[in-house]
């Protein structure tokens, strides 16, 4: 069955997102609270999920473990909490990266990652196009963002034939039909440079680590989205654990704890 009105129009603020000369921000979600404090914010204009995170709450390592029904289950859950558009982390698509995205617009999802996993490239296109005519079957202006692992599976291999096979593959996708190319991965400024290049600018979709260029260098650059992966449930725990630490020590809750829940 095709989605309502209201996904198409949350599709397409979504893709109007990552055309816009300023960088799209989203810091990653993983239940329903996390995605209301998250969209309560000043400048949160969409929110994504993360599969990672989503996975390691329900207690499952990360990979497609959980089972695609737990995952989209968790998915509605934050699609539910909020009006804005959510993207999700769909992981490689769990087998079929069509019908997967296809049972995620059902919930109320108007994006999606996809990973290559370094598949060969035919395989990796493939699945892009699957997830494209899923969204046009739906009546849904999709946004995929199509990740590719090149530099995540480097391993010892020379850095230009890194940056080679990234823009090889990140081309194609985009030719299939992705909306922008995620690279994920601790990238410096003149391979940032070298992508926004090469796939053109609002194309580059980044994640932000520790020790990342910042998201003001990323827009200078041209940069389309960057994203937290993980990483906000990690800043998450880290807080919990350490004022735990501070009671187990004879301490107390701090001060500028504040009620967002």
């Amino acid at each position: 069955m095709a989605a309502d009105n209201a996904s198409a129009i949350r599709a397409t603020r979504l893709r109007e997102l990552h055309q816009a000369p300023q960088i799209l921000t989203l810091v990653n979600v993983w239940d329903a609270i996390t995605a209301r404090v998250i969209a309560d914010l000043p400048g949160t204009t969409a929110l994504a999920t993360a599969s990672h995170s989503i996975a390691a709450a329900a207690g499952y390592p990360d990979g497609e473990v959980i089972s695609l029904e737990e995952m989209l289950a968790a998915i509605a859950r934050i699609v539910a909490a909020t009006d804005l558009p959510v993207s999700a982390d769909l992981e490689a698509g769990y087998g079929d990266p069509g019908e997967t995205v296809r049972r995620a617009i059902g919930v109320g999802v108007v994006g999606a990652n996809l990973e290559d996993q370094l598949r060969p490239l035919a395989d990796a296109v493939r699945a892009v196009e699957a997830v494209v005519a899923a969204g046009e079957a739906e009546g849904v202006p999709f946004v995929l963002n199509a990740r590719t692992d090149a530099f995540l599976r480097a391993a010892n291999r020379p850095p230009a034939d890194v940056l080679a096979d990234a823009i090889e593959r990140g081309r194609a996708f985009l030719a299939a039909g992705a909306t922008a190319v995620f690279v994920p991965g601790k990238l410096d400024e003149p391979t940032v440079g070298a992508l926004v290049q090469a796939f053109g600018p609002q194309k580059l979709s980044l994640i932000a680590v520790p020790g990342s260029l910042s998201v003001s260098e990323m827009e200078y650059l041209g940069v389309a989205r960057v994203s937290t992966g993980p990483w906000s449930q990690r800043v998450a725990l880290t807080a919990l654990a350490d004022a735990a630490s501070a009671l187990l020590a004879g301490g107390t809750i701090s001060a500028t704890t504040r009620v967002l829940s």
